[in-house]
């Protein structure tokens, strides 16, 4: 079989189908096919944000969103100007979707559910007679004289525009490379923080909701919640810190030490109020009544580590007991020995050299009529709604380069 289409996009994912669905309404006369090398489509937003599918971030700034990219902060500044989160709101609500803000920023369908997103983007293919072909691993695309041709398991197509949209695939980077574009060696981003620690073990779920940490020995740091898990260390913080470190983090073979300040206050100033709390809780048992807002299971780790016993009074402790304290509420050290990934969804920070891209088109600098959109290219971001936001921006402004 030796089909032709007018665009051909690899990759059924989020990226692609919006891309798609953009190309279509801006020209309802072109031909277009989505290959997908399963028989499933749809699957990172099925299970994005816990099954809610974590839409985009109640960022409307372009300038200000471009700070959650670790890779691709300079090149989206523009894009942004063109198709940001507000649009992303009036895009869905355009197709029958109403989002909703929650308080830490982040954007839902209303529903609650990522089956309205997949619902709402399988509804538009099939009214645009877009193609959407399973069971089409790609082993091979090419140019002969003006058009692509794309050589799958079972089949060749042929079009004259190639969108390539698959995500972190290495089989699609191999083939990019073949053709000419430098592929930024891909390495995990967005996970957590594995350490066995006295202080956090056995009290999994415990969050502390404003955490100052930092890598020491870097220049990496973050401010965000702090969540004690069954393996370490997760939530905002340690996921920001994971994700703008992730090539330093990957070389130290994830084997470093993080400073953590729980209280947002420095040594000093904390040593000066638990000084303070001596005079004006003498009588009181320092590890039953919890101080600066610190969760009680947390709080009595601290004391334990201090080495301040259940029984001591606040008036018995000793200076060098204060100073302990004051370290463990301000600069506990721990020790990060390996990464888990976080929930289900796996980011990696790598891909497509962005130096090799047009970002008014998203469009190669290589090859004339090769397009790229999502996590193809070395472009990331923290959780809470921002590669999501990436693609629809990206997809958008394929659509236009097409149309045009």
């Amino acid at each position: 079989m030796n089909t032709t289409f007018d665009v051909i996009i690899i990759g059924a994912g989020a990226a692609g189908f919006f891309t798609a669905i953009n190309i279509a309404e801006q020209n309802p006369d072109l031909k277009i096919a989505i290959l997908e090398r399963g028989n499933s489509i749809l699957q990172k937003v099925k299970i994005s944000g816990g099954g809610r599918c974590n839409v985009t971030h109640a960022c409307f700034d372009p300038k200000e969103l471009t700070q959650y990219y670790p890779r691709g902060e300079k090149e989206l500044l523009g894009p942004f100007h063109q198709f940001c989160c507000g649009d992303t709101f009036e895009w869905f609500d355009n197709h029958g979707v109403p989002l909703k803000i929650e308080d830490d920023g982040r954007v839902f369908p209303e529903s609650n559910t990522s089956q309205t997103i997949i619902d709402c983007f399988s509804t538009e293919v099939k009214k645009h007679q877009i193609e959407v072909l399973q069971n089409q691993g790609v082993l091979d695309f090419f140019k002969t004289n003006n058009d692509w041709e794309v050589v799958t398991k079972s089949d060749r197509f042929k079009a004259n525009k190639l969108v390539v949209a698959g995500g972190s695939s290495p089989k699609l980077w191999k083939l990019l490379s073949k053709i000419g574009h430098k592929i930024v060696t891909p390495v995990p981003s967005l996970f957590t923080f594995n350490s066995i620690d006295d202080r956090i073990k056995d009290i999994p779920g415990v969050v502390v909701h404003n955490a100052n940490v930092k890598v020491i020995g870097s220049s990496l740091e973050s401010s965000g919640p702090l969540l004690t898990t069954h393996w370490g260390l997760s939530a905002p913080s340690i996921l920001k810190l994971s994700a703008f470190g992730a090539r330093e983090l990957y070389e130290k073979n994830y084997q470093f030490d993080i400073e953590v300040n729980f209280i947002q206050m420095d040594t000093g100033d904390c040593l000066e109020e638990l000084k303070s709390l001596k005079q004006n809780l003498a009588k009181n048992l320092v590890y039953k009544y919890t101080q600066f807002d610190v969760p009680k299971r947390l709080w009595q780790k601290l004391v334990c580590a201090a080495s301040i016993s259940e029984i001591t009074r606040w008036a018995d402790l000793t200076k060098q007991q204060l100073e302990a304290m004051a370290k463990q509420l301000s600069a506990a050290v721990f020790q990060i020995d390996g990464k888990s990934t976080f929930k289900e969804e796996f980011v990696t920070a790598g891909g497509v050299d962005l130096k090799d891209v047009n970002f008014k088109r998203f469009e190669s600098k290589l090859h004339d009529n090769l397009f790229f959109a999502g996590e193809v290219l070395n472009i990331d971001a923290v959780t809470g709604g921002f590669n999501f936001q990436n693609a629809w921006t990206g997809g958008f402004l394929v659509a236009k380069a097409i149309t045009q």
